[in-house]
């Protein structure tokens, strides 16, 4: 679409009256636009309810907080967000006021509530006036604990997360040094101020680090204009501010809980070379050799996704049988069967395939990522399946796996051992799947599987893992977004809250922990804040089995009545419809209650539960 066209049509829907234009998002997402054109429009978008352009989006409030003029960031941000399915609520902190917002708890910021903030620093802003490198350790030390007090007494007194960034030094700064040898102490002495920044995101807890330093290695312009930084205080320049405005995008579609979880690979001409079909099982380019090598490095990136939780399956137009020798003789091979939950072999359409795969797995196509190097097949499942990420493999091999990796749709705040071990989970799932289809009703294959349901608190261990079931979870999760990792802690360590983790497993093997709930105690009753569980599990009879657990403890904690938060949306419709299948009324605003006189039996008989004591 040309430039002025799409800037055109943002400004009519700034007009009275207008009607929306839910085919912008796709439009802003043309590599063609250039930084300039993405910020106009991300200015104009700020006059334009997120309604118009994306009514289904993800709600998210973030704050930019800056020690330099940033004015791009904001707009560039809004553009990313909204590509992303992000419906943003932006709020920039007055200039030269970052750190006295984060600690003043009456300031706007605080009043803003962020789901994220963006804390944006620049070198001028740590340094001090005086660089003598015998007493730069020292003060850099003094201005990072300030900092750090600042940013920690923000995150302990509001919801949402907080990133940083490693700061880069600009030239000027080094080459004011004229000696090799003082440079090379500046040097070291800058890399220990950011391994401290980076440290802060190692920590558990809402705060987290981008890299920027390094993100920088493969910038091809400058860090900033000099002209503009004295003139405005700009300290990067239009490219860098797109980089980390990228960046900033991607950690807010992972708060948000937008991450992907499917890789569904191609094999002729994306995991090797050529066409097995035709070109036989040693014919094909997979070995030490260019262009084998660069299809060997593909493997080894997916492999490394796999190894974090990311599920990897295919999509290939090839008959099955030579697919299973190339997985199962080739030597080049570094990939192999059992690193993939379900493969899609065959004819039909790969649009087709997908869909296949995502009903076998139980996961939405919201979720899946499609990698092709045929420019008709990609071209075929974006337009057949919109909500498939699709990466085009295109051109000389050697650049695939930055292709497959430089959109970083899998990205999360952390990885867990549940996540390391999603691959055997979903295989069995798939397995289980299969075995269904030999049963002549539900219940008996529900029989069947020896379920045991295992109930206890959420101990510091599994306190990251219901984190990131909530954040992720969109259709078994009562209430979205309700507590984020400080407040879930919280929930751990309180006297007056309970915070329930459960496991399920069965013949097949164990799911781990699969879903949390989020109580309160109240005089006189008990009050589910949050009930999250993953899909991977539905259909079990699961839920009713937790929520029997939670009936036992609150009558044993002299509750006479269960009430529980539900905010209903579009997407969480199974979950939705769980609190009245198991005897709630609605009551009062989000409310539902359910008297626990005379006790309600909810648990399944096929289900098998085992609970641990509550803390007295």
């Amino acid at each position: 679409m040309d430039a002025d066209d799409l800037l055109d049509r943002l400004s009519a829907l700034a007009l009275p009256g207008a009607a929306a234009d839910l085919a912008l998002p796709a439009a802003l997402d043309d590599e063609t636009l250039d930084v300039p054109v993405l910020v106009e429009a991300g200015l104009r978008m700020a006059d334009v309810p997120n309604a118009l352009l994306l009514p289904a989006g993800r709600p998210l409030r973030v704050a930019i907080a800056a020690t330099f003029t940033a004015e791009a960031v904001a707009p560039l941000l809004r553009v990313l967000l909204l590509r992303a399915g992000i419906a943003p609520e932006l709020y920039v902190c007055p200039f030269g006021q970052a750190e006295a917002q984060l600690a003043d708890p009456g300031s706007d910021l605080a009043a803003f509530g962020p789901d994220v903030t963006l804390l944006l620093l620049h070198d001028e802003a740590l340094l001090p006036d005086d660089r003598d490198p015998a007493t730069l350790r020292a003060a850099l030390g003094e201005r990072l604990a300030a900092l750090r007090r600042a940013v920690d007494g923000f995150a302990g007194r509001t919801r949402g997360s907080v990133l940083l960034h490693t700061v880069p030094l600009s030239r000027p700064e080094q080459r004011a040094v004229i000696s090799f040898r003082d440079r090379a102490a500046l040097g070291r002495i800058w890399r220990e101020l950011n391994c401290e920044l980076l440290e802060l995101g190692e920590r558990p807890g809402p705060v987290h680090v981008v890299d920027l330093e390094s993100l920088l290695t493969d910038h091809p312009g400058g860090l900033r204009d000099e002209r503009l930084h004295r003139f405005a205080s700009m300290a990067w320049s239009a490219g860098v501010e797109l980089l980390y405005a990228r960046e900033a995008a991607t950690f807010c579609r992972a708060v948000a809980g937008l991450s992907r979880k499917v890789l569904v690979l191609d094999l002729d001409g994306t995991l090797w070379g050529g066409v097995v079909g035709d070109d036989g099982l040693t014919g094909i380019d997979l070995g030490p050799l260019y262009p084998g090598n660069a299809y060997v490095e593909v493997q080894r990136r997916v492999k490394d996704l796999r190894r974090q939780g990311v599920l990897l399956a295919v999509s290939s137009k090839n008959e099955p049988e030579i697919v299973d020798r190339v997985f199962g003789e080739h030597p080049g091979m570094l990939v192999r069967a059992e690193d993939f939950v379900a493969r899609a072999t065959g004819w039909q359409p790969k649009s087709d395939q997908l869909r296949h795969l995502a009903g076998s797995l139980g996961l939405g196509l919201d979720s899946f990522v499609f990698a092709d190097d045929s420019r008709f097949e990609c071209a075929q499942v974006r337009h057949a399946l919109p909500e498939v990420a699709v990466v085009h493999l295109r051109g000389d091999p050697a650049g695939h796996v930055r292709g497959l990796l430089d959109p970083d749709h899998f990205a999360v705040l952390a990885t867990t051992e549940a996540d390391r071990d999603r691959t055997g989970l979903y295989r069995a799932r798939y397995d289980r799947e299969r075995e269904a289809e030999s049963f002549t009703s539900a219940e008996e294959y529900l029989r069947s599987l020896g379920l045991r349901v295992t109930v206890r608190e959420a101990d510091d261990y599994m306190v990251p893992r219901l984190v990131q079931l909530a954040s992720r979870t969109n259709q078994f999760a009562m209430v979205k977004g309700a507590h984020s990792e400080a407040e879930t802690g919280a929930f751990a360590r309180s006297a007056d809250r309970v915070l329930l983790g459960f496991e399920v497993a069965d013949r097949f093997g164990a799911e781990g922990v699969v879903g949390g709930v989020w109580i309160s105690r109240r005089p006189g009753h008990w009050l589910i804040e949050n009930f999250v569980m993953s899909c991977r599990v539905f259909s079990r009879g699961v839920e009713h089995a937790v929520l029997q657990s939670v009936i036992d403890r609150a009558l044993a904690d002299g509750a006479a009545r269960l009430d529980a938060r539900l905010v209903p949306s579009s997407r969480n419709r199974p979950g939705a419809a769980f609190y009245p299948s198991a005897g709630f009324a609605p009551a009062a605003g989000d409310r539902l209650t359910l008297p626990l006189v005379p006790r309600p039996d909810l648990r399944p008989d096929w289900i098998d539960l085992d609970e641990e004591s509550a803390r007295a």
